[in-house]
């Protein structure tokens, strides 16, 4: 897939302000600092389209994105260790819990794990969540540019035992490097893929 066209939209703090529409949305999500924004503008080929920073946390919203025309790439909260109150936390998994669950444009969601440290506990029941509702999903695992090729291989073999354990096909896994854009034409391809079959549930 060639990427022709990427806008923001819009953001939002509910599923009520979110667009209406009949297009694909495809959502990314993952814990605080895993490098959500960064792969997202490496996705769509530009520089600062989905705002980083270095401290956690930095999206709160809902955000959608244009992209060809044709389709919505969503940008969720991350959830974890963001310095933020118990009160904006619960009020950031409410947001994620009824967009997930309730928004019938979701084709896929995007988990996003960070091959540098152990699968955690969070990641592992945000899986399960998605599991559970039936929600398609994929996994990607971020900055394999800062690991070795041992420290890879374990974190592969951790993330393989918990998805064999639970599910009987393991859900599709993409490893990515938003500094050497590695992973792009695979999670493009996914997209593309998707976008030919979907229709509204």
């Amino acid at each position: 897939m060639i990427i022709r066209t990427a806008e923001y939209i819009r953001s939002c703090v509910s599923v009520k302000q979110c667009p209406k529409h009949s297009l694909p949305e495809y959502a990314f999500i993952g814990r605080s600092n895993v490098g959500k924004s960064s792969l997202i503008n490496m996705i769509l080929n530009r520089k600062d389209l989905s705002k980083t920073s270095a401290k956690p946390g930095k999206t709160r919203t809902i955000n959608f994105f244009l992209v060809n025309k044709s389709w919505y790439l969503v940008d969720l909260p991350g959830f974890g260790f963001a310095k933020v109150s118990k009160e904006i936390r619960q009020q950031w998994d409410n947001m994620i819990l009824e967009y997930i669950l309730n928004r019938k444009n979701l084709a896929c969601v995007f988990m996003l794990i960070d091959s540098r440290i152990s699968l955690q506990e969070k990641d592992k029941n945000f899986m399960l969540l998605l599991g559970k509702n039936l929600i398609p999903f994929v996994i990607i695992s971020t900055k394999i540019d800062k690991t070795n090729l041992q420290h890879l291989s374990k974190h592969k073999k951790e993330l393989y035992n918990f998805l064999d354990i639970h599910w009987e096909i393991r859900p599709q896994h993409i490893l990515t490097s938003s500094v050497e854009k590695k992973g792009q034409e695979e999670i493009l391809s996914v997209i593309e893929s998707a976008n030919k079959v979907f229709c509204i549930k």
